[in-house]
């Protein structure tokens, strides 16, 4: 029988698919930003690491496990006239308009993981309003105990800390908590906490990246059944 309690999930890159939610729904954020001055536009998806010809990022984005203050500090120098804060604002109404495109079926892959006797949570490096406004369009925020942003008082990760109230929520040793992720902020985070640093490849990241910082690295969620009842 796995030994593991209970299971903290990142969002984009692991329970929605990043490169098919994300591609090209940021081409029109960065020309919303520009004001459709495409030089403007150039330059802001090179500071974002955004391929405008391919419609997704680059493998070293700072937008994929960065936090939304973090990107709004990288393009704030390019638009003068806006602040941080602002940016930070119309960037999570953004967010929370897009389209989210699911990695797996996330009703029966959550609803086995709850009906198995697990706890589950979702620790992301967006706002945890925008969060639970993606998680409530889906229909799936029911599924989770715990819900947090950068933005919830527990800092973002590659720090532990939301893995670690997570844990405390529950009220569960961390060494029976698997932390679920695409990226190595999403490792270095567990590692951090003491849990199980479990990667998937429905992000940018690839096997070869995530192998050496993780337990164990699945295609995607939908191995996590196999993983637990394997242990």
């Amino acid at each position: 029988m796995s030994d593991i309690a209970a299971i903290l999930f990142d969002k984009d890159g692991t329970l929605f698919d990043f490169d098919a939610t994300w591609g090209a729904w940021a081409r029109g954020v960065t020309f919303d930003l520009a004001g459709g001055d495409v030089t403007l536009a150039g330059r802001l998806a090179q500071v974002l690491g955004y391929d405008l010809a391919a419609g997704r990022f680059e493998r070293h984005s700072p937008v994929i496990a960065g936090t939304v203050a973090e990107v709004a500090e990288l393009i704030a120098p390019h638009l003068p006239g806006q602040s941080v804060s602002a940016l930070v604002r119309d960037l999570d109404a953004a967010a929370c308009r897009a389209p989210q495109v699911a990695a797996v079926n996330l009703e029966r892959c959550l609803g086995g993981l709850r009906g198995a006797g697990l706890r589950l949570g979702v620790a992301t490096n967006d706002s945890e309003s925008s969060a639970r406004a993606q998680l409530e369009r889906e229909g799936i925020c029911d599924f989770f105990d715990f819900i947090a942003g950068y933005d919830s008082g527990f800092g973002g990760k590659p720090a532990p800390g939301q893995l670690l109230a997570f844990a405390a929520h529950l009220g569960v040793a961390p060494a029976r908590v698997a932390m679920v992720g695409d990226s190595l902020h999403d490792m270095a985070a567990a590692r951090a906490a003491g849990m199980r640093a479990v990667a998937v490849l429905t992000g940018p990241a690839t096997a070869e990246v995530l192998a050496p910082a993780a337990d164990v690295v699945l295609p995607t969620i939908d191995g996590l059944a196999g993983w637990l009842s394997g242990r």
